[in-house]
């Protein structure tokens, strides 16, 4: 999980929930993608980008103690902090693996959703990202992204560090954003919430003008012929 700036993905407030403290007061995000997903009980859930593990959490009491909730993250200290939570409030369907998202430490078809929080963004290849979310998914499973992307006008030095530290040089337009999605196999590919900061008067300071923050749901076909 990436260090949280003012122009980058941090909410003014987070999402009301039961999720600790502890993983709420390091919550960097834009947006939720728990709730258009649908998740239910016993369903397996995969948090792309988990950090300290405040979407996990937040999952974890959808899917009940018949289910369970895999958080992914490439940095070790937030796996340490986010596990160190889950022991703290006995959170036992709960699981926080150290992985890449272009490389997701779990077998094929062993997931009903994937969801993941202004993440992908950061991911120089996304559709490496979207092809293994959708390995990872079950026939029927759901995608459900939290992110932000370009608009059309919007100028970004892609070679500027601090502009990804922004959140900003990895925004694609909206329409390539779902094209990688499209790319990856999914289908039924939909954007359920569209926050533009075009006006820079955004309820949420994640979007910068230019930027807009969206939720994106699409679902990998029962019949793999689709």
């Amino acid at each position: 999980m990436r260090e949280c700036s003012d122009s980058c993905c941090c909410p003014q407030s987070t999402p009301s929930s039961t999720a600790p403290p502890e993983a709420s007061q390091i919550y960097d995000g834009c947006g939720s993608p728990i709730e258009p997903a649908g998740i239910k009980e016993g369903e397996i859930v995969v948090d792309l980008g988990s950090g300290g593990g405040f979407d996990v959490f937040r999952a974890s009491k959808l899917v009940g103690q018949s289910g369970r909730v895999i958080g992914i993250d490439a940095t070790p200290e937030m796996i340490w902090s986010a596990r160190e939570t889950a022991k703290k409030y006995s959170f036992s369907n709960v699981e926080f693996r150290l992985g890449e998202i272009e490389h997701i430490p779990l077998d094929s078809g062993s997931a009903d959703v994937v969801v993941s929080n202004c993440v992908i963004n950061l991911a120089p290849d996304k559709l490496v990202v979207f092809r293994e979310a959708h390995r990872i998914l079950k026939p029927g499973g759901r995608l459900v992204v939290s992110d932000v992307i370009a608009e059309r006008n919007l100028k970004i030095d892609r070679n500027d560090p601090k502009a990804w530290a922004e959140c900003v040089a990895g925004a694609l337009p909206e329409s390539e954003y779902l094209g990688l999605i499209k790319e990856a196999g999914f289908t039924g590919i939909q954007t359920a919430e569209k926050t533009s900061g075009q006006d820079g008067k955004t309820t949420q300071s994640c979007c910068s003008s230019g930027i807009s923050a969206v939720v994106l749901t699409a679902t990998k076909p029962r019949n793999p012929n689709v």
